[in-house]
Order: structure tokens, then sequence, then C-alpha cells
């Protein structure tokens, strides 16, 4: 068995079904979450999702992290493909009752995994140029888009984990914003796609964090005025499963077919 699914306790629901497709690991990632109004949240949602909210609060996260190891199942690990920073703007959604991510952007150091991704799990990834490096314990990140017709947006930040490691308990915010199975993004139908992952829980710590730069959600008009709750992970080993449609088109979908 893989070492990724020998914990399954911890999940909200039960394994997907079918195998695995692709396996990654996330490296020196931050959990960077801002309280953000529902209503403008939800406003930028497609019509088949719903916010989800905690203690009636929605909230949005700029997530900066390194990939390595990924590969297809059964195939190795491409160096020139499997190794780059990744950067993520995201919110939290619900789709017949199933607890998800939504994002708004992905970007990536790697031109073509970003095609790969784009064609394949319909994902608003963009090319970005980027750089990730751990100096005096301190990781240091900077990504700024090149993605053309892309909107502008770029982040220069450093971070470092601070206390124990720890594991997020059902019912408190730590868990609502970070122990999520699911994705959800549209095709170019508009029909509802879901992609399943699984991973172990999340080995977290607080973090601090220095924000000299970050234009990551003025595409969205957002304005991230207060200081943001700050978590680190050290490392995730990702086990995801191919994405599926969950809904038919909206009936006034003007997108092609």
């Amino acid at each position: 068995m893989t070492p990724v699914l020998k914990e399954v306790a911890h999940r909200l629901g039960p394994l997907p079904a079918g195998r695995w497709v692709m396996a990654q690991s996330w490296h020196d990632l931050l959990f960077a979450h801002w309280q953000v109004d529902a209503i403008v949240l939800g406003s930028l949602l497609p019509s088949q999702l719903q916010i989800d909210t905690f203690e009636g609060s929605a909230w949005l996260a700029i997530v900066p992290f390194r990939m390595t190891g990924v590969r297809l199942r059964g195939t190795p690990a491409l160096p020139w493909l499997s190794v780059f920073p990744e950067l993520n703007v995201r919110t939290y959604v619900t789709c017949d009752g199933q607890p998800g991510v939504w994002f708004f952007s992905l970007d990536a150091g790697n031109p073509l995994a970003v095609t790969i991704a784009r064609a394949w799990f319909h994902l608003p990834y963009f090319r970005a140029r980027m750089m990730c490096v751990e100096r005096e314990g301190w990781i240091h990140y900077q990504s700024e888009r090149t993605h053309r017709g892309a909107p502008a947006g770029s982040l220069e930040v450093r971070y470092r984990p601070i206390g124990e490691v720890f594991s997020s308990r059902r019912g408190t915010l730590e868990h609502f914003l970070t122990e999520r199975y699911c994705l959800y993004t549209t095709d170019r139908r508009g029909r509802i796609i879901r992609g399943e992952i699984h991973h172990p829980p999340w080995p977290l710590q607080c973090a601090e964090a220095e924000l000299a730069d970050n234009s990551m959600a003025e595409s969205l008009a957002i304005a991230l005025a207060s200081r943001p709750f700050l978590h680190f992970a050290r490392r995730q080993d990702v086990l995801v499963w191919a994405p599926q449609p969950l809904t038919a088109p909206p009936k006034d979908s003007s997108l092609p077919g």
C-alpha cells in the first residue's frame, strides 16, 4: 500500500473511488488567511457553488510553497517537470454538501506544468517568474505573473515556522481552513468539476511572515488590509484522482462546447 493511504480516519468522507492518477509533494508551505466578507466572495463563484464559512466568516488564502515529485501513477518523477514553486489564491466552498477548495488562481514556475494543468484539470494556472529559497531559517519567496493576457499578480514575502508541530482538531478554525480533500473548478462548458485528493493530516506550525509586496487579490477587487492568520507546513505528500464533472452546463451558458 502507498504510505500516504495508511492514514484515512482523519478524512471527512471516504476515499475517492477508483485509482489515484498522480502523486506530488508540497514543501515549505505557508497558509496566509484573511477574513473577507462572505457576500463579496460568494459573488465571485459559479452559481452551483456555495461559499463555506466558519462561524459566519468567509476566508481568502494566499498559499506559497514548492512542489517536488510530481509524477503520474507508475512513472518516475522527471526533474524538468516535477520540481517548481507554486502560489495559490483560494477560498472555501461546498457543492452537494461536500466541502472543498475553489482556486481563483494558481501560479507556477514551470510553463509545461501550467499547460498540462490548465488542459487536464481545467484550473486557472498561470505562468510566473518565481523564487523560493531558505536562508537562516526563513523561506524567501518571490513571484511575478508573466502569463500573457492574465491579470497582474505578484508576491514577495519571507516566512518561517514558530512553535511545535500539531494536528488540527475537528471543529477548530485551523481544521476548517486546511483539512479539505477536494477542489472545484469549471470546464469550458460551465460544468462543475470535482478533483479529489488525499494526504495525511496536516503537520501544522504557527508561523510569522513579513510581506513586502502582495497584489495577488487585486484582480478580485479585494483589499487585504488586516493581518493574516498564519500557519506553516514543512511537507505534505499528496495523491490526486482524475477530475470528474458533476453538473450539466448552466442553461444560460454561452461558452462553446
